[in-house]
C-alpha cells in the first residue's frame, strides 16, 4: 500500500523540493535520497516538463515514498498531477479551490500560509498540513507564536531558506518538520552532490529529534 502522509512525517519529516530537476536526471536524485531516508518528494511545477519527473519518481519510488508537485497554482493543475501519478499537493499559497480540488482526487493538500487568517482558512477547506512561506520572512517567533493557537493535530513545515543550521530555532518553536530547497537541491547539482546535502539535514534532524 501506498505511504500516506503522517506515515512519511513519521519516518522523516524533510520534504525535498527538487526545482529545476529534469527528467532525465531526477529517478537517480531521488534514489539517493531515498537511500538517505527521505519519504517526500516534490517538484515544483515550474521546472523542465514537470509531470514528466513526477512520472518517474511515482513509478520508481512510489510504493516507499510520498511524490507530487510544487507551486500547484490551480485546481486545473491538480488533475494534471494526479494524471502523472503524484499523490502530494504543495502550494505556494492557501487557495481554498485548489485544496478542495485535491481533496476531491483523494490527494494530499499541503497549502502555503503566512497569517493566522490564511492558516485557519486553509485547515477549514482541508488540508492536510501547513507550509509556512516564506520561512525568511517569518522567523521562529512568529511561528512560535501562531502555533500557540493553531490545531496541534495539523503539521506545520517552514519553507524558504532552512539550512541544518536554521533547523533548531524552527523545531523549537513548534515546526513539524520542513520543505527544504536549494540548500539541499540547484541545476547542476549531481546525486553525489545530493546525497551529501541529504545526509546532513537528516543527521540534523535525528539529532534534534532525540
Amino acid at each position: 500500500m501506498a505511504i500516506g502522509l503522517e506515515e512519511a512525517l513519521a519516518r522523516l519529516p524533510l520534504v525535498a523540493i527538487l526545482r529545476g530537476v529534469a527528467p532525465e536526471e531526477v529517478t537517480a536524485i531521488g534514489q539517493v535520497l531515498v537511500d538517505a531516508g527521505f519519504s517526500i518528494i516534490e517538484v515544483p511545477l515550474n521546472s523542465p516538463r514537470p509531470l514528466e519527473s513526477i512520472a518517474a519518481l511515482s513509478e520508481a519510488f512510489g510504493e516507499h515514498a510520498l511524490v507530487g508537485a510544487g507551486t500547484v497554482t490551480t485546481p486545473q493543475l491538480v488533475g494534471d498531477v494526479k494524471k502523472a501519478g503524484g499523490r502530494l499537493i504543495v502550494m505556494p499559497h492557501a487557495d481554498t479551490t485548489v485544496i478542495a480540488a485535491a481533496k476531491a482526487g483523494n490527494l494530499i493538500a499541503v497549502p502555503g500560509f503566512a497569517t493566522p487568517t490564511e492558516a485557519f482558512a486553509a485547515v477549514a477547506a482541508g488540508a492536510d498540513a501547513l507550509k509556512l512561506f516564506p520561512a525568511e520572512a517569518s522567523p521562529p517567533s512568529v511561528l512560535k507564536a501562531m502555533r500557540a493557537v493553531l490545531p496541534a493535530e495539523i503539521p506545520v513545515l517552514p519553507v524558504g531558506g532552512i539550512t541544518p543550521e536554521r533547523m533548531a530555532d524552527y523545531q523549537r518553536a513548534g515546526a513539524n518538520g520542513f520543505g527544504l530547497g536549494s540548500a539541499l537541491y540547484a541545476p547542476g547539482a549531481t546525486a553525489d552532490d545530493v546525497a551529501s546535502k541529504a545526509a546532513a539535514f537528516v543527521k540534523c534532524w535525528r539529532t534534534l529529534a532525540r
